[in-house]
């Protein structure tokens, strides 16, 4: 991998250890993909920030790299944490854990990264153009600006996408490069797919049964919709896709492998995903609720108790809609990424395939996955 003067004095350790250890492994990143240079990115999303999931060691470690003098080049976001610490007492989070969960935004924010915690920055202010060159870490934002927006960007590990962010540039490898952005092969849609959750069900299938990058026909998803469909995807290894007339890269016609999905694949979604008949709590949000599919969860008045995950940037939009409903109104963190069962809770009611997967794997709950509508009555 070539690099430039100013990126051989950054890697001789010139500007400082914090920015040599960054150099350093996306120069291992950049030859390890083949990578011939790095490229500037406009933002970057940096992943590992909840308590629950990196722990003392991600502590620490982060803990390491700000005390070597690390900081931002490029403007970066942080992905959820583990707790919105506003809420923490009201909702009975142990004390030590919101305690050193502060401690991790703060050191992160110590680095000149913004304490977003959102997985949905796209949602949040932080919208980048068609063709820009990101480096992203959240597998579901990364599907979503690859496939929606049009920019570029690979997946970023949260150590990469911390490297990155310290230096402001990434490896020009993957789905940076035009010519690895075309769909691998087509996805008719034959099932009946009404919903949100439809659509998750149906990235989901996809995502866990193919790899590549789909081409997708016969659906008419909304942005919210292509937000479930894309984060269920990604639970696979899927990073980027297609819709036919709705997405906004050009596709060349070629002789791609074909999928069906059926009425039936449909149906067999829902029960793969599906562990519990009756949840302890409603979580939705994941991704990240726009302001407007919360408004019209909160509009459905539900019955059961319900949890709406969202940005911090939006939730005093969506709160004054929620004064006196059987809602609640998160944000900074979602519920895979929250330790609920600290809290009591022992099942959840989702209407995001993602949720559901990594709220059974990651933290064993249980899942009743389903259309909004059905989970809130």
């Amino acid at each position: 991998m070539e690099l430039t003067k100013s990126e051989e004095n950054i890697l001789q350790g010139k500007e400082g250890e914090g920015k040599k250890k960054a150099m350093e492994i996306l120069v291992t990143l950049g030859e390890i993909n083949e990578a011939e240079k790095l490229i500037p990115v406009k933002s970057v999303q940096v992943s590992g920030v909840s308590y629950m999931t990196i722990g003392d060691a991600g502590l620490d470690f982060i803990r390491d790299w700000a005390n070597a003098g690390a900081k931002a080049a490029a403007f970066a976001t942080l992905n959820p944490s583990g707790v919105d610490i506003d809420m923490a007492e009201e909702l009975g989070y142990p004390e030590d854990f919101t305690k050193k969960q502060k401690q991790i935004i703060d050191v992160y924010t110590s680095m000149g990264i913004t304490p977003s915690c959102t997985c949905t920055p796209y949602l949040a202010g932080n919208v980048p153009k068609s063709g820009e060159h990101i480096a992203w870490a959240e597998s579901s934002s990364v599907i979503y600006a690859n496939s929606v927006l049009g920019a570029r960007t690979n997946v970023e590990s949260g150590v990469s996408a911390l490297a990155c962010a310290i230096v402001g540039k990434t490896p020009y490898y993957g789905l940076h490069i035009e010519k690895n952005r075309k769909p691998t092969f087509e996805v008719k849609v034959e099932a009946d797919i009404k919903d949100a959750a439809d659509y998750a069900a149906l990235g989901y299938i996809i995502g866990q049964e193919s790899e590549g990058i789909p081409l997708f026909r016969g659906i008419k998803p909304s942005k919210d919709e292509m937000k479930l469909m894309g984060a269920a995807l990604a639970t696979g290894s899927i990073h980027m896709f297609h819709v036919d007339g709705i997405t906004q890269e050009k596709i060349k016609e070629e002789n791609l492998e074909k999928i069906i999905f059926t009425k039936s694949d449909l149906k067999d979604a829902y029960a793969k995903l599906n562990t519990e008949d009756e949840p302890d709590v409603v979580c939705i949000g994941c991704p990240h609720c726009s302001v407007e599919e919360a408004v019209e969860v909160i509009k459905s008045n539900p019955k059961k108790e319900t949890w709406i995950f969202t940005a911090r940037k939006n939730k005093d939009a969506i709160e004054k809609h929620a004064r006196g409903k059987n809602v609640k109104i998160i944000s900074d963190t979602c519920m895979v990424v929250s330790p609920l069962k600290a809290l009591g809770i022992k099942s959840v009611g989702v209407n995001s395939a993602k949720a559901a997967f990594y709220c059974r794997n990651l933290s064993g709950l249980g899942v009743k996955f389903d259309k909004i509508k059905n989970l809130i009555k």
